[in-house]
């Protein structure tokens, strides 16, 4: 009995995970984070942060400008660890108008793993993960490079 059991078991695994294999397109985007009016105390405990920041297509300050973020953060850990609540919104011709939406903890420093929990338009019903990871950190400035992977349902 419990080898029919684990059978079909398997079988459902094997059957859902070559449905999202045909049914998924996965895109890798790289981008910049620019954040450009640090404030100093964005990390005391308690802070919250709204945001409406520049996704670039690089590092430097004047390079094409691909979206923006716009969301908040709070300052929730005693190690000044943040929660972020983040919309991507592009604006370049590819992705015009599309969000992805970008949810989870930032601790500080390192490189930021966080869950994408969905889209809009050309990512409508995505999911998928975001990588940041920190590339300038300034008093003035910080600058992220986020690696963004997304599967995203073929609907058509």
């Amino acid at each position: 009995m419990a080898s029919s059991h684990s059978q079909t078991v398997l079988f459902s695994i094997l059957l859902f995970l070559s449905l999202h294999q045909a049914c998924a397109k996965m895109t890798h985007l790289n981008f910049y984070f620019h954040v450009t009016d640090v404030q100093a105390n964005a990390t005391d405990y308690g802070t919250i942060i709204v945001m409406d920041q520049a996704l670039r297509d690089g590092l430097d300050e004047n390079s094409t400008l691909i979206g923006r973020v716009q969301g908040i953060q709070a300052a929730v850990g005693k190690d000044g660890s943040l929660e972020t609540m983040f919309n991507f919104l592009f604006l370049n011709e590819k992705y015009n108008g599309s969000t992805l939406a970008i949810y989870g903890r930032a601790p500080l420093g390192t490189t930021i793993e966080r869950p994408v929990i969905g889209g809009t338009g050309k990512f409508r019903m995505s999911t998928g993960y975001s990588l940041a990871k920190p590339v300038i950190l300034s008093a003035t400035r910080l600058v992220y490079e986020l690696d963004v992977y997304v599967w995203t349902w073929k609907l058509k």
